[in-house]
């Protein structure tokens, strides 16, 4: 899923992108997947089992909110799916507003083009700190092995189209803007502007940023500059230095 959506989305790319690439292409695409397979590795030493462990005891002993009900497979996978996306919002939304977090998440808003390869961009710190909370939102409401992977699946796909660099017709951006994410909605949360970039923190669906109040659309997509102020140098931005990033002095 994961290589296929990466691969789909590159073609297209290359093919009729929306902007040019500033910077090299072919290095910022080695750089981001080598970060993409080193937290692969560390991330299935540390949290595969306890996942897949919580998965089989929430099963097992039918715990949680939605084995008190009896729903049908395709019911729950949906409840599951929409309240962890509401999940990944809130936590998206906490590493922009919380110093400590946004000092990893920086690294994901650093590139400084914004395509599909953007979307594998994080730091292990990031997402280890997000498999926990992942564990316990499992156990919290009893969701099942199905939605999980359905959830997991669907934001795979949702988060590449969104960071993807891809010509969409207005048309069809504006009707998908009504429930879920287009690249020019997720382009503005990429913006150097810190006020901009504090918006649009939804991942499957946009209607979390509709209610809770962050979400901004009228921006002039041509004038939106990616990445942050304080990284705006290509020598800089390398896989060592992505790595040592959240320690660095804190920046917005």
């Amino acid at each position: 899923m994961f290589f296929g959506g990466v691969l789909f989305f590159l073609i297209f790319e290359l093919l009729a992108p929306y902007r040019l690439s500033t910077v090299s292409k072919l290095k910022r695409g080695v750089i981001n997947l080598a970060l993409t397979g080193f937290n692969t590795i560390l991330l299935n030493l540390a949290f595969t089992a306890l996942v897949v462990q919580t998965l089989s005891y929430v099963a097992t002993r039918q715990q949680g909110i939605l084995n008190i009900f009896n729903l049908s497979i395709g019911l729950k996978a949906l409840i599951t799916v929409v309240f962890m996306d509401f999940m990944l919002y809130v936590w998206h939304l906490l590493n922009h507003e919380i110093p400590v977090l946004w000092r990893f998440h920086r690294v994901h808003h650093s590139d400084l083009n914004m395509d599909v390869i953007t979307a594998t961009r994080f730091h292990f710190g990031e997402l280890a700190i997000s498999a926990v909370i992942k564990i316990g939102i499992i156990f919290l409401i009893g969701a099942d092995f199905l939605s999980v992977l359905v959830f997991e699946s669907t934001v795979v796909l949702a988060a590449q189209f969104e960071h993807s660099s891809l010509k969409v017709p207005g048309w069809f951006e504006s009707l998908f803007w009504i429930l879920f994410v287009p690249p020019s909605m997720h382009r503005i949360h990429h913006s150097v502007i810190v006020q901009d970039r504090n918006t649009n923190y939804g991942t499957i669906f946009s209607i979390w940023d509709r209610v809770c109040g962050t979400l901004l659309s009228k921006v002039d997509q041509s004038s939106i500059r990616i990445g942050i102020g304080a990284y705006q140098r290509e020598e800089s931005l390398n896989f060592h230095h992505l790595l040592i990033m959240p320690f660095k002095p804190f920046v917005k």
